[in-house]
């Protein structure tokens, strides 16, 4: 993650912009050069804060958590569960696809592509932000949750109304840094097939956003993808 190849969005530069300039994000910097020398590295660097490009800070209206990228070849884009058209969908994200055919009626999409979602103001953001090539979770405590949870306390202090979807184990220990007075947080399990039919399966969430985002007057969220 060399400076130069840093790209987020200006508006999210004014709210977590001074974590560039912190310690551990120096060692993280050097931490990812060293794996980018040794191993394949995952999103490539011009993706890495595309979550951050796709939706800038001011038009953030739901979020929603991962925890790490896909580590297979050519899959994380840097949008979380998403991958780019011709990448085969991943487990997870076709279960996410079955419960919002079973909510909405939409037929699943042939593609993984969630870029429509991210420009709707949804910020699909993973706690770590790269991943060494099929070692999952190898990026884990290198100093990208921290910068991680400093935008999530971002959102939940700065901004009004916010929908968060925490969807399994670790998703769901990032709700302390959110004000549930101010913001709506809901929960499930996590979409993996190891767990989907312990509580994703049936959640209703993406029909709850809509729902509330209709009832405070703001228009819903099209989940259904553009083919």
């Amino acid at each position: 993650m060399p400076e130069r190849e840093v790209q987020i969005h200006p508006s999210w530069l004014a709210v977590v912009g001074e974590e560039f300039d912190k310690p551990y994000m120096t060692q993280l910097r050097a931490f990812l050069e060293q794996e980018q020398a040794q191993h394949q590295v995952f999103p490539p660097n011009k993706e890495i804060f595309s979550a951050f490009e796709h939706t800038p800070f001011d038009e953030v209206r739901v979020v929603i958590l991962g925890q790490d990228p896909y580590h297979g070849p050519g899959q994380a884009n840097g949008l979380c569960f998403s991958v780019k058209r011709g990448v085969k969908v991943p487990p997870s994200l076709v279960n996410i696809f079955k419960e919002i055919e079973s909510e909405m009626g939409y037929p699943r999409p042939k593609h993984g592509d969630l870029t429509s979602w991210a420009q709707q103001g949804v910020l699909l953001l993973n706690a770590v932000l790269t991943v060494r090539a099929r070692n999952a979770n190898s990026h884990r405590d290198q100093g990208w949750e921290t910068f991680t949870d400093q935008v999530i306390r971002a959102l939940s202090a700065q901004k009004e109304g916010l929908i968060f979807l925490l969807w399994g184990g670790p998703a769901k220990k990032k709700a302390r840094m959110i004000d549930a007075n101010k913001h709506l947080i809901l929960t499930a399990s996590h979409p993996s097939p190891l767990s989907a039919h312990n509580g994703w399966f049936g959640c209703g969430h993406f029909a709850q956003v809509n729902e509330h985002l209709k009832a405070r007057g703001d228009s819903p969220i099209n989940w259904r993808l553009p083919e």
